[in-house]
């Protein structure tokens, strides 16, 4: 069994990021952040505009504003694959457009639009387990079985993507940690990479900085590089395929790192 995996850099062109070095609103911070992921051996790049957790509201016009013009330039820059980190169908038809590829949809397709527009334009899905949706606040989630309740969730969101026309082969999974998730949940998801990669489709794991490391290991958000590097190699040891992350030059190591010791067994 392989444990290659792909590693998608991180770009935020958001002023409010969870994780501040990532939000580069400003353009020649953001097209420097891209060149250098790129140059550090990124697979893909991820494109937001707004960030997942509460915040000031963003409109549509604005999120349009914030990521079309640079899908396009980094499209023109840079020859590897294009996702945008977006709910609302309207922005992903867009970048879509302008040349993105994937369509990282945190929301697990809470807009009805949204598998139409990707089908068309050829374009991979993420499906995300999310409790609640986007930019609400879920302190004190509560789960019978959190790895069933995801598991099964993911299931149903596939068939979504399958109805509306979607590939099996452009359809990515995404267990997500933090998403509506206490940090024993989030760490138990983790745990549980495995299950949900037997699924059978590519596992997405978007685990860099979060707050469940943050709370097990009480680190700030600027001090869990360490444990984001081991919780997307305990990741990839169990399956997921594809990891998000901030630090594509240290995660890049790692993945080659495990790669190899997997190869030589």
């Amino acid at each position: 069994m392989t444990h290659r995996a792909l590693v998608m850099g991180i770009l935020n062109r958001t002023k409010d990021s969870f994780y501040g070095p990532a939000a580069t609103f400003d353009l020649d911070a953001f097209f420097t952040r891209a060149e250098q992921l790129v140059n550090e051996g990124a697979d893909l790049l991820d494109v937001g505009g707004v960030k997942a957790g509460p915040g000031d509201e963003v409109s549509v016009q604005e999120e349009l504003d914030r990521v079309v013009p640079v899908i396009a330039e980094l499209a023109k820059r840079f020859d590897l694959p294009l996702s945008i980190d977006t709910w609302r169908a309207s922005v992903a038809k867009a970048c879509f457009d302008e040349g993105a590829s994937v369509g990282n949809d945190i929301s697990g397709f809470a807009d009805p639009e949204y598998l139409k527009v990707a089908a068309e334009a050829n374009a991979s899905v993420v499906a995300t387990h999310i409790r609640l949706r986007p930019r609400v606040a879920d302190p004190n989630p509560e789960y019978d079985d959190v790895t069933a309740t995801v598991r099964e969730f993911l299931e149903e969101r596939r068939r979504w993507a399958l109805e509306a026309d979607v590939p099996l082969e452009r359809i990515i999974i995404d267990a997500g940690l933090d998403l509506g998730k206490t940090a024993g949940q989030s760490l138990q998801l983790l745990r549980d990479s495995a299950e949900l990669a037997s699924l059978g489709s590519p596992l997405l794991l978007s685990a860099s900085n979060k707050t469940f490391l943050g709370v097990m290991f009480d680190l700030v958000v600027t001090e869990r590089r360490e444990p984001s590097l081991a919780a997307m190699a305990l990741g990839i040891a169990g399956g997921c395929r594809i990891v998000r992350v901030h630090d594509v030059a240290g995660s890049v190591r790692v993945r080659d790192a495990i790669a190899r010791v997997s190869e030589m067994a």
